[in-house]
């Protein structure tokens, strides 16, 4: 019997899917339509196409083929952009209340100094902040009683004014739980319709703004996500039992928009983590004991059942998969080290990987909200195939960040769309075909030359100079985004080929090249796919960590936190269906030089702790140090090392899908079409179908490349060399092979 996986990758323009075939390893590629209403009306519309594609002609979509579903989405990530977030409520430690107003005392890059500078709204206002007493030491010793009666009062005032969302952070209470954990009870217990998030579930670390901040974005998003993913698994339970119903047939289907926080209807409720966990059968299982798992920011999957209990973990979800796919493909090839763009409709999103491993951070941000998780570092920046092209009030052209979106998407798409975007300047310069998706979606390329030639006029230029700037304002956006997760990072951005995928990420690889200087670039095989390709890629994935600040680090008490964090580890893969005899546990800690604010991550070895141990983790932070700063103190004893924090990640493998190979071709590849391109005057540029490239093919510009789901625009001076895994090797024609 055929087994399937299946991922799903929902954008903001298009929902990207792949299905593996587990016996024969075939690989099926589609995409749709986004549905930014209801993001589950495109999810369910891209797994019956993928499978009706995968059986062939006539086949049917029958989910009882699909032995898993993973799927990347911006549901929380785009509430918490949007600043969605209503009727939030936060408890903290009696005398504590301004934590968020006082916050940081850092202003943001480009300000120059605090007075020009007006800090946002914080994420909950102080009238809706309530204290309780109770006080623990930086040890998690207690100090004073936990208040019993006051955290009564609390949780009833937040009864009585309606506010079902609420995060608890106290001092300390990544010592001890103890005093979080009452509070969580006396909520339940005076408040059962509220949904609460506890810091040292979420974070168990120190830096009280930062837990506070992460704790309280995790109980803004729980509704919403617990909504969506609740909606999303009846809809594939219904699907499984009637193979050919449409999306509206079934259950949770008129819920209204998931994304919404007022969104309402049979899709699992507000209140308790039950509703969304049952929906899907216990440990994620959908239809027929389907797994139905989520990507996380970590660059691991969690089940659907387990993440509706920490969906903070998903804010960074489709972007962390597409660079784990790329970093899978282009280890394959022989790039252990690259650099990976995703170029979306609204969206470009850059990360590094070395050695095969995406770069982490726990320092980064959703919009203005910090977020302390474990997240692949990633710079998102607005340059995608939707940014709109508009003049500031100084007269200069500019493009983004704001996007024309899915709905109504570019002047091309003919849905209503008033604006130029980086869409319609390749369509009006020929880079692109009069069509998205092989023909089932046709542009106008007539709106789009319109709306050129009344934005060229509008600056004084040609349409086309008018079109090629368009472009060229987007390239350089999206190398600003590549020097910051390179150069910025003491990175040499000209010792990284780069991968670029997403439907427009191979638009303007070669103009990237050019301005940064890059080796080389790596189209994949159906670049709009990878993201949805890198779902199938994960392992299962926990974090977990205690703070533990400390010059002399006891190796009894530090085995004993391990032991902690890997029994919690452990519980977790237990729940996923793991045997114990497969769990892997990968420590690491943070440490610093004693006097400085912030630390610095290294991994350190399995197996028992001793004097050998610790030497080792040293020894990794000294070279991770001068590797990141350019000093360190290896030999100097003034300078002696803090221990911060303790880390383990419980992962669950899985078998990765295995890339075939090419056949090897020969002889020049025949052109299926000529078009009028224009790259720096107007001329004619051979089509080619990349489906009929064979391993070894060489191409030179000026071409045009396309496949279903992407177009490569070859500029002159460029050759495109097709490798034995299908990828297209983009270079300078004068540069050698490396």
């Amino acid at each position: 019997m055929r087994s399937v996986r299946i991922g799903v990758d929902t954008g903001g323009t298009f929902t990207d899917v792949v299905a593996v075939d587990e016996q024969t390893g075939e690989i099926t590629t589609t995409k749709t339509p986004s549905t930014p209403a209801n993001p589950a009306d495109g999810f369910m519309e891209g797994v019956r196409k993928v499978l009706r594609k995968a059986a062939g002609t006539g086949g049917e979509t029958d989910l009882s083929a699909v032995s898993a579903v993973v799927h990347g989405t911006t549901v929380a990530t785009n509430q918490l952009l949007e600043d969605r977030i209503a009727d939030l409520g936060f408890v903290t430690t009696e005398g504590f209340e301004f934590i968020l107003e006082i916050a940081r005392q850092s202003v943001p890059d480009g300000y120059g100094n605090s007075y020009f500078w007006v800090k946002p709204p914080r994420i909950v206002p102080v009238h809706r902040v309530r204290t309780v007493g109770g006080r623990l030491d930086h040890t998690g010793a207690e100090v004073r009683p936990f208040d019993e009666e006051q955290a009564a009062e609390t949780a009833r005032w937040f009864r009585d004014r309606g506010i079902t969302a609420i995060g608890v952070c106290f001092l300390h209470s990544y010592a001890n739980p103890a005093h979080e954990q009452r509070m969580r009870e006396v909520l339940e217990k005076e408040h059962p319709d509220a949904v609460i998030s506890i810091s040292s579930d979420v974070l168990r670390e120190y830096r009280e703004y930062e837990r506070s901040v992460t704790t309280l974005v995790d109980a803004a998003v729980k509704p919403t996500m617990r909504r969506y993913i609740a909606n999303l698994a009846e809809r594939l339970e219904a699907a499984s039992r009637s193979p050919r119903a449409g999306a509206a047939d079934a259950p949770g289907g008129g819920a209204g928009n998931p994304e919404d926080p007022e969104a309402t209807g049979n899709t699992g409720g507000t209140g308790d983590a039950k509703g969304a966990g049952d929906a899907v059968g216990g440990r994620a299982r959908g239809p027929g004991g389907m797994p139905f798992s989520i990507m996380k920011s970590n660059g691991g999957v969690l089940s659907a059942a387990e993440v509706v209990h920490q969906p903070i973990t998903t804010v960074l979800s489709g972007p962390a998969a597409g660079a784990l796919g790329a970093a899978l493909i282009a280890g394959t090839a022989g790039h252990p080290s690259v650099i990976t763009l995703d170029g979306g409709g609204t969206s470009t999103d850059v990360a590094v990987v070395v050695d095969g491993e995406p770069s982490l951070t726990t320092e980064g941000n959703v919009g203005r909200y910090p977020c302390k998780i474990p997240m692949i570092d990633i710079v998102t920046v607005g340059a995608g195939g939707g940014s709109v092209a508009w003049i500031s009030p100084e007269g200069t052209l500019k493009v983004g960040p704001r996007s024309a979106g899915a709905d109504p998407g570019p002047l091309c798409y003919g849905r209503g769309g008033t604006e130029v975007t980086v869409t319609d300047a390749h369509v009006f310069l020929g880079r692109v075909p009069p069509h998205l998706l092989g023909g089932e979606i046709p542009l106008d390329a007539d709106a789009a030359r319109e709306g050129i030639e009344a934005l060229a006029a509008t600056i004084g230029l040609t349409p086309e100079r008018a079109a090629a700037g368009v472009l060229e304002i987007s390239a350089f956006n999206q190398s600003n985004a590549i020097r910051q997760i390179t150069v910025k990072r003491g990175l040499d951005v000209r010792d990284f080929p780069m991968v670029a995928f997403g439907g427009s990420g191979p638009l303007l690889v070669c103009r990237l090249i050019d301005i940064l200087g890059l080796p080389s670039v790596i189209v994949p095989p159906d670049p709009g796919n990878v993201s949805a390709f890198g779902l199938l890629t994960v392992d299962v994935k926990n974090d977990y960590v205690r703070t533990f600040v400390t010059r002399d680090l006891s190796l009894e008490t530090a085995a004993e936190i391990f032991g902690e964090l890997e029994g919690r580890a452990a519980s977790a893969l237990d729940r996923e269906g793991f045997p114990a005899t497969e769990h892997v546990y990968a420590r690491s800690a943070d440490l610093r030089y004693y006097g400085q604010a912030y630390e610095v991550r290294v991994p350190a070895p399995a197996g028992p702790l001793d004097e050998a141990w610790r030497a080792e983790v040293l020894e990794r932070f000294h070279t991770e140090h001068r590797k990141l700063y350019g000093y360190g103190y290896r030999d100097d004893p003034r300078h002696g090392v803090e221990w911060v924090n303790l880390r383990v990640s419980g992962i669950g493998p899985i078998t990765r899908p295995t890339l075939g190979r090419r056949p090897d071709g020969s002889g020049r590849p025949e052109p299926v079409a000529f078009r009028e391109v224009f790259y720096d005057e107007w001329g004619p540029a051979p089509v080619h179908r990349r489906s009929g490239l064979p391993a070894g093919v060489r191409i030179a510009g000026p071409a045009v490349i396309e496949e279903y789901g992407s177009t490569l625009p070859l500029h002159p001076g460029f050759t495109a060399t097709t490798d034995a895994f299908g990828n297209l090797e983009v270079r300078r024609a004068a540069d050698p092979a490396r």
